[in-house]
């Protein structure tokens, strides 16, 4: 009997998860021997960390192969730094959002709001909430560098790697601040949807967790533009999945509500065509419903309607499927190691599958 082989997500996961509960373990008792009232601050930080796709530092240790790295415990560790990362992006996310529930758990803010409230504290349960998750995420960037800087790697491939690990760190908080700027403008153009996808999501998730393995393993010049090619594109079409899934996926997959991105009224790229295409009454009343906390399983399931009888998921689909074709088309590079060739395919697809 032959075992299914491991998916290029759950072969790196493994070893990732281990280094990501070494390095907590060793920081709380750090934080513990501070004050026991840490605690709930780790609680809420460790949840965060349990869970999630671990894509970037999957796309890290697969560029790292595809320069013809070998498997380096160090690599491992540096790529799990990706995840502290991504757990500073998330809790500051939920917090700007208002979101309730992250991987169907409540959200950092949330969880800290409730211990003030069960305790009887004076001032506001939701400021304390908020001001607590902000450290939390703020701990999360200040361990993404020490576990990274901590990994073993040798000290002249972490020299070689900083410049796209710095670079991420300020396109991500960039992007951040794009997609905060789109929102209060009521941005409606696809152009300005696709700006904040690049540097929020594309280039985060993907094209740089790759130039970084291409960096630490030496080859960062010479396989850039490669990755770009691939990771770019792949990037686009991660976050054009996600935002679909934010209208019509399952809660149950997706750990949010059902139609939770058209309550916080997100203006992502699936909103922008909606908006373009449907009649003029149509995208009025879209408008009118987008961003209301209250908004009714009857009103998600008339505005899943309009984005769907408009054309706007299937164009959206369609832009899905040629940006696919692209990150494939770029994977017949000489410059990529056989060895990670096909990890590489499997994660277009890990990426981007529809579970909707």
């Amino acid at each position: 009997m032959t075992s299914t082989p491991a998916s290029p997500v759950t072969s790196v996961r493994a070893a990732v998860d281990a280094e990501l509960a070494a390095f907590t373990g060793r920081r709380r008792a750090q934080l513990l021997e501070i004050g026991p009232e840490l605690e709930p601050v780790l609680a809420a930080l460790e949840a965060m960390l349990t869970g999630g796709k671990r894509l970037r530092p999957a796309f890290c240790y697969w560029g790292w192969r595809g320069a013809g790295g070998g498997d380096d415990p160090g690599i491992h560790a540096a790529a799990a730094s990706l995840e502290l990362l991504q757990a500073c992006a998330l809790v500051h996310d939920d917090v700007i959002d208002n979101s309730d529930t992250r991987r169907g758990l409540p959200a950092a803010h949330k969880r800290l709001e409730a211990l003030h409230a069960a305790s009887g504290w004076s001032g506001s349960a939701a400021g304390f909430g908020q001001g607590a998750a902000i450290l939390i995420g703020d701990l999360c960037l200040a361990w993404c560098e020490d576990l990274y800087q901590g990994s073993g790697l040798p000290a002249e491939a972490l020299r070689a790697g900083r410049r796209p690990f710095d670079q991420m760190r300020t396109e991500v908080m960039a992007g951040q601040y794009l997609d905060m700027l789109e929102q209060v403008r009521d941005a409606e153009s696809v152009e300005a949807s696709l700006r904040v996808m690049r540097y929020k999501s594309a280039k985060y998730t993907v094209e740089r967790p790759l130039h970084l393995g291409a960096a630490l393993a030496g080859r960062y010049e010479e396989l850039a533009p490669v990755y770009t090619a691939y990771g770019l594109p792949l990037g686009i079409a991660f976050q054009l999945r996600d935002d679909v899934l934010g209208v019509f996926g399952d809660p149950g997959e997706t750990g949010k509500p059902a139609g939770d991105d058209l309550r916080e009224g997100k203006r992502t790229l699936i909103v922008a065509e909606t908006l373009e295409r449907a009649s003029a009454a149509d995208a009025a009343e879209f408008r009118r419903h987008l961003g209301d906390p209250d908004l009714s399983a009857e009103a998600v399931a008339w505005m899943r309607g309009v984005v769907a009888d408009s054309g706007a998921l299937d164009a959206c689909e369609r832009r899905i499927d040629a940006y696919v074709g692209q990150a494939a088309a770029a994977l017949e590079s000489a410059l990529i190691d056989d060895a990670a060739r096909p990890a590489l395919a499997d994660l277009v697809v890990a990426a981007t599958a529809r579970r909707h």
